[in-house]
């Protein structure tokens, strides 16, 4: 926490940049100040700057050293985004000096920072003996204050006790929000007895803004009885202290349950300000229109129009089906843009028989399972011939089926190519094809995608996925993905002249047939030109669309970037897109495949509250559809705002289109690394709802 009254910074003076609450670049001369261990932050160093008019500011810094541990910068990335929050709803506000405020951050240097003004101030533990009874009735009323204001910015503090609240005579100030969550988000285990609530102890259950009121209710506890706990009796701060009943001023604060061990139990901040007779900030307020409420009314009125058109051709297809037959009229049901559990057909398994044919990704012809044309690809990429038929062990044939390709009976020679074995004797296969131009970060979000997979990041959903080639997979591991979460930058995707899948997996929920999904990454030059090597796209199953806030943003913030890269604002959208959307054959006015729009790189964009909304919180536990379509519709209204039209045709053409922000590194690359390391951030959000319009998850096969 900053120190009050502590001396300007004496040492050397240096230059130094950083941005704004705003993503202003700011660069200034400072002299700095002795530097030591900030309290209740172990990973990070503290000192007091002085800015060249003579501003004191305090630094908190991540020092090489503590990098190793990647929880240091999260929590610092965290901390940052909760203050940001508070600044750019609040800085204006009367009010805002209830806070330690934000001057600025750099998240990206080679020793992340933030800076807060300086507070003034003492510390609750140091000025209580000389404390009244009016200013102690004072500050418990400001700190109701200041954790309704939180509450409405959708924060949890978490950090309030009397080692971290300054009283100057006039306010309170509560510390940096160094252990903020957001209201909502599991609680992390934080905090101790007697000031943290027991819930926010142990970790259990979600954060919540009466989280902090447990805090509250146990200062004003320590204000009016002069210690922390009953003298002499054991308090394991699990409900009201055993002496409560001693102090008179208390009694209100007592029956309104703000004592309580479960956060559910506690009034609201609202409710508390009410019985403390003290006027709520929040009242009456005139919310300020959101720039972004447009788009998400364009958003609905898009999604009514596909669901209307697609809805009609289902009524005319049922009605010509009926006069075929002579039945009575089927009720009327909602198309299910975003695959509604309702209406789902049940699923029934097929009559046990030989594999079915399987269309080739690539050549997009059926192919028949032939066991003679069974082949095994050696170290140097020769097709070896595999003769299992004098085999008679079924684990041996299993075994060596799991590894072996099947050849393509429909090209030879330069044009042969094979499937895994796998792809044509499991389910339906789901092919996915990332689209965009070179350098937007498609071979990084499928190879962050990927990884989280590798670790387990689809079982939540009921989802296992295993290698559709083992070898293949590896390789893929070892040269993408391993390479990204070392911290490496990953080499653009090459041209090629025949396109092969990236990786393949094998997904399966119990009970269900695993099914092959195939990846395709394609350079963005190859997918910007009609050619051969890109026929297969007329057979792929959905795609994934991915958008570069660099070419597509009119965002000042983003200026400097762009100049870094040498990359131009491009108002006309991505080519790509535009190539790969017209190549698609069209049903009733829309692409029938499912498509995924990812605004990769969003940590760019991080601290505007849209994206923070969504890429500041993990993928829930449970694909959530109305989440989906929620995020979606904040996805839409941001690009709406900030970009062309041109960047939303991918939801206008497809009938099923959700949107994302997602960031495949989470920073930005300085040479060939990323200084910080790969931070991948909801990046199984598109896969997820590809997942979800296939079949893949809830109940669909």
């Amino acid at each position: 926490m900053t120190e009050a009254g502590s001396a300007p910074g004496q040492g050397p003076l240096e230059e130094l940049e950083f941005l704004t609450h705003r993503q202003e670049q700011i660069r200034v001369v400072v002299r700095l100040g002795e530097e030591r261990r900030a309290p209740a932050r172990p990973h990070l160093l503290m000192r007091q700057l002085s800015i060249s008019d003579g501003w004191p500011v305090v630094q908190y810094r991540l020092p090489r050293p503590a990098q190793s541990d990647p929880r240091a910068y999260a929590l610092l990335e965290r901390e940052v985004a909760a203050a940001v929050a508070v600044e750019r709803r609040y800085a204006g506000e009367k009010f805002a000096d209830l806070f330690t405020r934000i001057v600025g951050f750099d998240l990206d240097c080679s020793e992340p920072f933030v800076l807060y003004r300086d507070s003034p101030g003492a510390l609750l533990s140091e000025c209580l003996p000389r404390l009244g009874g009016e200013e102690q009735q004072k500050i418990v009323g400001q700190l109701a204050v200041a954790v309704r204001l939180l509450g409405e910015a959708g924060l949890v503090h978490r950090a309030l006790g009397p080692e971290t609240v300054r009283w100057s005579g006039g306010h309170v100030r509560l510390c940096e929000p160094y252990a903020a969550q957001r209201a909502g988000e599991p609680r992390a285990p934080f905090g101790t007895a007697p000031w943290a609530s027991p819930e926010q102890r142990a970790g259990r259950g979600d954060a919540d803004t009466r989280d902090d009121l447990w805090s509250l209710a146990r200062i004003a506890y320590y204000l009016f009885s002069g210690h922390p706990g009953p003298p002499g009796l054991a308090d394991r701060a699990d409900g009201p202290p055993a002496d409560l009943g001693d102090y008179r001023r208390l009694t209100a604060l007592a029956q309104s349950g703000l004592f309580a061990p479960t956060a559910a139990a506690r009034p609201s901040p609202a409710e508390l300000l009410r019985l403390l007779r003290l006027r709520d900030p929040l009242a009456g307020s005139v919310d300020t229109a959101d720039p972004l409420d447009p788009g998400r009314e364009r958003y609905d009125a898009e999604l009514a129009r596909k669901r209307a058109v697609l809805e009609a051709a289902e009524r005319d297809r049922e009605e010509r089906e009926r006069e075929t037959a002579g039945e009575p009229p089927p009720p009327r049901r909602r198309f299910p843009l975003f695959s509604r559990e309702e209406d789902r057909a049940p699923f029934v398994p097929p009559p046990p028989v030989g594999p079915p044919a399987r269309t080739c990704p690539y050549c997009l012809l059926p192919v028949h399972y032939d066991a003679s044309r069974l082949v095994t690809i050696d170290a140097k990429g020769t097709r070896i011939p595999l003769d299992l038929s004098g085999e008679q062990r079924p684990a041996h044939i299993r075994e060596a089926l799991r590894t072996a390709y099947h050849l393509c009976p429909h090209a030879e020679g330069d044009e042969a190519h094979e499937l895994p074995v796998p792809y044509l004797v499991n389910g339906e296969p789901l092919s996915i094809a990332f689209v965009g131009s070179s350098a937007v970060g498609k071979t990084h979000l499928m190879a962050a995608m990927l990884g989280e997979v590798e670790l387990g990041g689809l079982e939540p959903y009921g989802l296992k996925a295993l290698p559709l080639n083992p070898d293949a997979h590896r390789a893929y591991l070892r040269e993408r993905v391993q390479s990204l979460q070392q911290g490496r930058q990953l080499g653009r995707t090459g041209q090629q002249t025949f396109a092969r899948f990236a990786d393949g997996l094998l997904v399966s929920a119990p009970g269900r047939t695993p099914r092959p999904v195939v990846f395709f990454d394609l350079a963005g030059e190859d997918l910007a030109k009609d050619g051969a090597v890109t026929s297969f796209l007329m057979g792929v199953d959905a795609f994934v669309f991915v958008v570069d806030p660099l070419r597509a943003l009119r965002m000042p913030a983003l200026d400097p970037v762009r100049e870094r890269y040498k990359l131009p604002l491009r108002d006309l959208g991505d080519e790509a897109f535009a190539t790969v959307l017209n190549r698609l054959e069209r049903k009733h006015g829309f692409v029938p495949a499912p498509a995924a729009v990812a605004v990769n790189k969003s940590d760019l964009m991080r601290f505007e509250p849209a994206v923070d909304r969504w890429l500041g919180r993990a993928l829930p536990g449970r694909y959530d559809e109305a989440q989906a379509e929620a995020e979606s519709r904040d996805t839409y209204a941001f690009l709406h705002h900030h970009a062309s039209a041109a960047w939303l045709r991918p939801f206008d053409d497809h009938a099923r289109c959700t949107l994302h922000f997602v960031a495949a590194t989470g920073g930005q690359a300085r040479g060939d690394r990323f200084p910080h390391g790969a931070r991948p951030r909801r990046v199984l959000a598109p896969l997820l709802s590809v997942f979800a319009a296939c079949g893949l998850l809830r109940g669909r096969v």
